[in-house]
């Protein structure tokens, strides 16, 4: 069943998308909850107006994402968080202490456009990917490190 997004679904598209999903999620739950419509000739063609007059706008949105992306690339995070002796983390750093680091530094991201790939669950070195722009992503280094309050050694 082909479908047009009406907002941003990870893993699936972008708003005004034109995507391929299986019928049962298309009318059992994007559909009715207004994240979709179905992509019949005529929705395709208001698709393509209404695209054609906002390409200046979405021109804006896109240049605004790479300057953000510009801005972003020489920032480098280190998380600071409880550590067993082992090494082991309690608990996992997510997309959460991501965005809240970058909050600290400056930069109000949305937690749900940050994605790690890899479990987080021990001190080391990762990489997180931020998703400004369906065209335009950004890859974030960051450490975790263990808390320096006084029983645990960096």
């Amino acid at each position: 069943m082909e479908i047009i997004l009406k907002e941003d679904i990870t893993n699936l598209g972008y708003k005004n998308d034109i995507v391929t999903v299986k019928d049962g999620y298309g009318r059992n739950f994007l559909i009715p909850s207004g994240k979709a419509v179905i992509a019949s000739t005529a929705a395709k063609k208001m698709l393509a107006e209404e695209l054609r007059q906002r390409a200046h706008k979405l021109e804006k949105i896109k240049n605004d994402a790479q300057e953000l992306a510009d801005k972003l690339k020489d920032v480098k995070l280190t998380i600071a968080t409880k550590v067993s002796s082992t090494g082991t983390i309690f608990g996992s750093v997510n997309n959460v202490q991501i965005a809240e680091e970058l909050a600290k530094k400056g930069f109000e991201i949305e937690r749900k456009i940050i994605v790690i790939k890899e479990s987080v669950k021990e001190i080391g070195s990762y990489v997180a990917t931020i998703r400004l722009h369906k065209e335009i992503s950004i890859d974030i280094p960051f450490d975790v490190v263990a808390e320096s309050d006084g029983s645990a050694a960096k």
